[in-house]
């Protein structure tokens, strides 16, 4: 198979790039060529899609398959799919839940609403952007186009920090403060387990929506921290709060406290969409200890999470010591 991998290294796009070099796929990614390195034997072009003529690179080209996981205007979707149609007979665009239409409800499947967003469109929020990208790659390439939903991705890599915060601060020892209940289902997946399922399908040249994800439960609170206590090493206790405390104090789920969305909060669908369309197409997930172990390994060897290339700046992800101290300290012993 030839790969045409849009980006290449980032956190997904790098997945993917490792997968399919470890297949022995033929593999080439177009990108700036400002950050990151591509793996030995990986083909590299240059251009800078959001500039006029920043495509020219790809005139010529032939290959398999095209991987885009752009998140900024959608016209560059558009524009991509439209530069390399004759050259690629099946787009795969990794999108994102963040698509569906507020209000979103508990077990949303792909047959929900999306949010309003035009193929043509400039930069707006990630929702819109990410919807506005699905449209224009079904404008060009129709239903060969796949459309990967993607959840919470957790794994090596991750540029975000959501787990890596979690690997840090239990790490660092202490008393943690642990958002219950400890059974509380989380739906993610992993990085490398997207990377095999996206390219799995589009060598198939599998077309349409689907929610890639692992099934909601596929770990809990308690099973991802305990791993995380495993996996560090860590002398660390986990002090487990009810969320009514916890929001009490002003501390924002997902954001102050990463992964963690409790029952009854409106983003809570984020942790429990209908995935059963993806497992029906092959998606497999491993354990949450061996995401959690590689990605500790990982953070380790790099030392601190990536900055995102060529991305806005968005706020840190985690809870402050001090307020974390703060709050432990007002809890009744």
């Amino acid at each position: 198979m030839r790969l045409l991998m849009l980006g290449g290294t980032g956190f997904v796009g790098g997945a993917v790039v490792t997968e399919a070099v470890r297949r022995g796929w033929a593999v080439t990614v177009f990108n700036r060529g400002v950050s990151g390195e591509a793996p030995t034997g990986v083909h590299r072009l240059r251009g800078d899609r959001d500039e006029p003529g920043g495509l020219a690179a790809l005139a010529g080209g032939e290959w398999d398959l095209v991987v885009d996981t752009w998140d900024g205007a959608p016209r560059a979707v558009r524009d991509a799919a439209r530069a390399v149609a004759g050259a690629v007979p099946h787009y795969v665009y990794v999108s994102s839940g963040s698509v569906y239409a507020p209000p979103v409800g508990l077990g949303t499947g792909e047959e929900a609403a999306t949010v309003a967003a035009e193929p043509d469109a400039g930069f707006g929020d990630y929702a819109s952007n990410k919807a506005g990208g699905e449209r224009a790659a079904v404008e060009v390439y129709g239903d060969r186009a796949l459309l990967v939903r993607a959840g919470l991705i957790l794994g090596p890599g991750e540029d975000i920090g959501r787990l890596p915060w979690w690997l840090q601060r239990i790490a660092r020892g202490g008393e943690v403060l642990a958002p219950g209940p400890r059974d509380l289902p989380v739906q993610y997946v992993d990085v490398r387990d997207l990377a095999i399922w996206l390219l799995d399908r589009g060598a198939e040249g599998v077309g349409g929506a689907y929610n890639v994800v692992g099934r909601s439960g596929h770990t809990t609170t308690g099973e991802l921290l305990d791993a995380v206590v495993a996996a560090t090493g860590s002398t660390a206790t986990l002090r487990w709060v009810e969320p009514g405390p916890i929001l009490a104090a002003g501390v924002e789920p997902w954001n102050d406290l990463p992964i963690w969305i409790p029952r009854g909060h409106e983003y809570r669908w984020l942790q429990e969409r209908d995935v059963e369309r993806a497992y029906a197409a092959g998606l497999v997930c491993r354990p949450v200890a061996e995401t959690v172990a590689d990605t500790w390994r990982w953070l380790r060897e790099v030392g601190r999470v990536p900055a995102r290339a060529g991305r806005p700046a968005r706020a840190p992800v985690g809870l402050a010591p001090e307020r974390e101290a703060a709050l432990l300290a007002s809890l009744p012993a």
